[in-house]
């Protein structure tokens, strides 16, 4: 047998990702644009409904809130969306809801000067409020280490030897929504993922008039295929005599948007009110604003990845974060319930439809502002039942995080100390955010649990992220474990271009501001 060559043994690292039909900045048709958009405001409403139907309830709301809660998490799930696809990173990536907010929100929910209203509504306001108040305090962080470029120098500490298990565990850390929520109604969960998986892989070369509808289209194809079913097997009578759990996962008649919104409502800023400040409640909430700042740091690089750019420069991601804080004042004002963050299931349909165009992802914002405002007609489709979500999150969490994993070719693998790193980091972020979970589903509160409530939100939060702790023990142990003659193992040389903007002439033609912007604002 001959002697094989190098490259036909193993394949070279490339620093942009292969294969997509458009990246960043090409465009499909309008047509497609528009049907590809409205495929992403579709996937999306899986968290901006969840999110308000775990928290409103406990707020004192009724369905009517809660689906006023919907509609403007939404608006401003739009407008966040098209300042950060403008004048962001510009990398295709939606700012949605965040379950990094849910611990300190349930500790305001449980404030004893709030718990202790007897008036349902008016426990919802003056709860909604509060929940504002922290959201503004809090959100200066983000702008503060964003717009200072702050971030930006820590950033410098990272290098895609830690950025494997940071960009890994954004996707592969949110298996709790992934089939464990199948698992409570298997009958339309599961067929929902046999069938998506078939129509995006084992028959996505199916063409119609030269055109892949079924890769580019799987989402909705499938969605509409199991919805029918779904409601065939509730007008049927199927969960007439299961329990009250399983109606709620598998009914498509539970979710009482539809005969509960307004056909027409703008959200407007303070729309509850004006909000009540408290220290105790911004500072819990400043640890979800951290998580929520490290877990779209690792978003964002996998985004860059998806839609073939090169890695965003410390310039870029902290310009991003900036206008992410920004996104969590607006968060504050309208009202949301919930700080935001970058939509992890979004990214991964970039990598399922083979498209990371930003045109399709602003058309997307589009419709979240439109059917936001009609909302009767929004609330159909936010009455897609969560376990056909959960299905496609399956598959769109795994794609996230393979990214993560893709990052290992530009180190070297071979070396003990990486081998070290990565598997304690991947393990302890897997393994951390568990323990906390479980202890918290017996105990009902976290293993911090002092006087100081919010103390108690800081740890808590902090350690229930799989990023954020795979962060921390990655950065910690890559920047302290015999450092000294590891760049080369720790892929530096590589990472050096991409470190400053103007290191890599491609950053320029990726991430350079609209309108001529760059001019008032020069990349450092």
């Amino acid at each position: 047998m001959a002697d094989m060559k190098q490259e036909e043994i193993s394949h070279p690292p490339m620093d942009q990702l292969q294969g997509l039909e458009y990246c960043i900045d090409s465009n499909p048709s309008w047509g497609e644009a528009i049907a590809l958009g409205f495929q992403h405001y579709i996937l999306c409403l899986g968290t901006a409904v969840m999110i308000p139907t775990l928290l409103v309830p406990l707020m004192g709301g009724n369905t009517h809130d809660k689906a006023k809660v919907v509609q403007t998490m939404l608006f401003v799930t739009g407008i966040n969306t098209l300042l950060q696809t403008l004048f962001g990173t510009r990398l295709p990536t939606i700012i949605g809801g965040s379950y990094a907010f849910v611990i300190p929100v349930i500790s305001i929910i449980k404030d004893p000067s709030l718990a202790q209203i007897t008036d349902d509504h008016t426990r919802f306001i003056m709860t909604m409020r509060a929940i504002q108040g922290a959201l503004i305090i809090s959100s200066c962080i983000q702008i503060i280490l964003g717009y200072s470029q702050l971030w930006g120098i820590c950033s410098r500490f990272f290098s895609p030897l830690g950025m494997v298990p940071v960009v890994a565990l954004v996707g592969l850390g949110l298996f709790e929504r992934g089939f464990p929520v199948i698992g409570r109604c298997v009958e339309i969960g599961l067929p929902m993922l046999v069938l998506f998986v078939a129509l995006s892989q084992y028959l996505k070369h199916v063409e119609l008039r030269h055109f892949p509808i079924l890769e580019r289209f799987s989402v909705l194809i499938s969605i509409a295929l199991v919805w029918v079913y779904a409601h065939i097997l509730t007008a049927s009578g199927t969960y007439k005599h299961t329990s009250l759990l399983t109606q709620i996962n598998c009914r498509t008649d539970r979710a009482n948007l539809i005969t509960s919104a307004d056909w027409i409502d703008i959200p407007y800023p303070l729309q509850w009110g004006p909000p009540t400040f408290s220290a105790d409640h911004a500072f819990g909430m400043m640890a979800a604003v951290v998580v929520s700042l490290i877990e779209s740091t690792g978003a964002f690089k996998a985004a860059a990845r998806l839609a073939s750019a090169t890695p965003p420069p410390p310039y870029v991601l902290s310009r991003g974060i900036g206008w992410q804080g920004i996104g969590l004042l607006f968060d504050g004002l309208f009202g949301t319930g919930t700080g935001s963050t970058v939509s992890v299931e979004n990214i991964g349909l970039l990598g399922s439809t083979r498209i990371g165009s930003r045109r399709v992802i602003q058309i997307s914002a589009g419709f979240m502002i439109f059917f936001s405002i009609l909302g009767r007609f929004g609330a159909l489709f936010a009455s897609i039942p969560f376990t056909l979500f959960a299905a496609i999150y399956c598959v769109m969490f795994g794609y996230v995080g393979a990214v993560g994993l893709s990052f290992m070719q530009f180190t070297n693998m071979n070396s003990m100390r990486n081998l070290f790193i990565i598997g304690v980091s991947l393990f302890l972020g897997i393994s951390i955010p568990e323990y906390f979970f479980r202890y918290t589903m017996s105990a009902l509160h976290g293993p911090a649990h002092t006087r100081a409530g919010w103390f108690n939100d800081y740890i808590n939060t902090i350690f229930s992220s799989p990023p954020t702790v795979g962060l921390i023990v990655a950065v910690v142990l890559d920047n302290t474990l015999e450092v000294r003659n590891a760049a080369r193992d720790r892929g530096m040389p590589w990472w050096a271009r991409f470190r400053t903007f103007r290191g890599d002439s491609r950053n320029e033609e990726f991430y350079t501001l609209p309108f001529n912007l760059n001019r008032f604002f020069p990349p450092s």
